[in-house]
């Protein structure tokens, strides 16, 4: 596996993401906020929620689709991650989306599940 292609590939899929969630009307407050449980790939804003976005990216349907990636264990540190972001946003609601982009052509395929994560 090589590691420098998966992040060039990981970084291209959260540029993507960031570009359609603006244009979606979400505004972006940070990304890749780095906790010692796990990272946060993009923080974003829609109306009044703080929204913690999981970018999973994929070049082929080797591994199924892109949002299926999201596991069990990774859904608990997203969980965890939503409890430290809410330290920060006391009186917002807080919601977990997960973004799959599938790069197998030549433009990204993006799929974004709202509320993706519940607890």
């Amino acid at each position: 596996m090589d590691k420098t292609k998966n992040k060039k590939t990981g970084n291209a899929g959260e540029e993507a993401v960031a570009r359609y969630l603006e244009s979606k009307g979400y505004k972006i407050l940070d990304r890749n906020i780095n906790f010692p449980f796990g990272e946060i790939d993009i923080l974003a804003e829609q109306r009044k929620t703080i929204v913690i976005v999981e970018v999973k990216t994929v070049r082929g349907g080797g591994f199924g689709q892109a949002v299926d990636l999201v596991r069990y264990a990774k859904q608990n540190k997203l969980k965890l991650l939503a409890r430290a972001i809410s330290q920060k946003y006391p009186s917002r609601a807080i919601r977990i989306d997960v973004v799959g982009v599938d790069w197998s052509g030549n433009e990204p395929k993006i799929e974004h599940i709202e509320s993706a994560v519940e607890g």
